[in-house]
C-alpha cells in the first residue's frame, strides 16, 4: 500500500508523519482527526476526515498518533477489527536490532535505540533518543518518552508511561498502567496503577515492591 493514514494530527502526529516521510515507505501521507472539518491541514499535510471516516477505508496503511496510551490502543484495536492494515513507522535515524519484534501500530522515532531480542508490543511509542536495551519486553500501548532509558531485561506491562529522561534499572518489572515521572530513577519493581517519582523513585501510593 502506498498511502499512510495517521489518526491524530497534533504535534505528535506531525512527528510521526515526518518519520514516515523520511522512511520513504509510503508515497502519500494523510491525516484523520476528530477536529475535522474545522482542522483541514496540519504541518502541510491534509486532514481528510474524522475517525469514523477512517474506519471505512481499506486502501491504506494506518497508524494512531495519539499520546494517551489507553485511547491509542483502543483506536488501534477498532481499526484492526475493521480490517485495516496497521503500520509500523520507524524513523531512519533510529537503530533497531535485526531480531527485535515490533508490534503492529508501533512508532520508533529519531535516534531511538532498541537492542537485541527486545519485544515491543502493539501500539507502543519509542520516542526520540530513548533506549530500550537487550531482552526488554514492552506490553501493548507503552510509551517510552524522549531520552528515557530501560536497562537490559526490563519488563514493562501494558499502557505504562515512562516519562522524559527517566531511567529503569535492569531486570525491573513494572506492572500495567504505571506512570514514571520525568527524570525518575526506578530501582525496584512496582505493582500496577501507580505513579513513581524521584531519585530513587518512590510510589506516590506506597505500593513499590521490595
Amino acid at each position: 500500500m502506498n498511502i499512510l493514514a495517521i489518526l491524530g494530527a497534533s504535534g505528535h502526529g506531525r512527528v510521526v508523519a515526518d518519520a514516515a516521510r523520511l522512511s520513504e515507505q509510503w508515497a502519500e501521507i494523510i491525516f484523520y482527526d476528530d477536529a475535522f472539518p474545522h482542522l483541514q491541514v496540519s504541518g502541510g499535510i491534509p486532514v481528510v476526515g474524522n475517525s469514523s471516516a477512517l474506519l471505512q477505508r481499506h486502501d491504506c496503511d494506518v497508524v494512531v498518533a495519539i499520546g494517551n496510551n489507553t485511547i491509542r490502543l483502543n483506536r488501534l484495536m477498532e481499526l484492526r477489527d475493521a480490517g485495516l492494515s496497521l503500520a509500523v513507522v520507524k524513523h531512519p535515524a533510529s537503530v533497531v536490532a535485526g531480531d527485535v519484534v515490533l508490534g503492529a501500530g508501533t512508532v520508533v522515532l529519531a535516534n531511538a535505540v532498541i537492542n537485541t531480542l527486545a519485544k515491543i508490543g502493539m501500539g507502543c511509542i519509542i520516542n526520540t533518543s530513548s533506549v530500550v536495551e537487550h531482552d526488554c519486553e514492552l506490553g501493548d500501548g507503552v510509551h517510552i518518552a524522549p531520552a528515557a532509558s530501560l536497562a537490559g531485561e526490563v519488563i514493562i506491562e501494558q499502557r505504562c508511561w515512562i516519562g522524559i529522561g527517566a531511567v529503569v534499572k535492569q531486570a525491573i518489572r513494572l506492572e500495567h498502567d504505571i506512570i514514571v515521572g520525568a527524570g525518575a530513577v526506578v530501582i525496584k519493581s512496582a505493582a500496577a496503577n501507580q505513579t513513581l517519582v524521584g531519585v530513587p523513585a518512590y510510589s506516590l501510593s506506597g505500593k513499590a515492591k521490595g
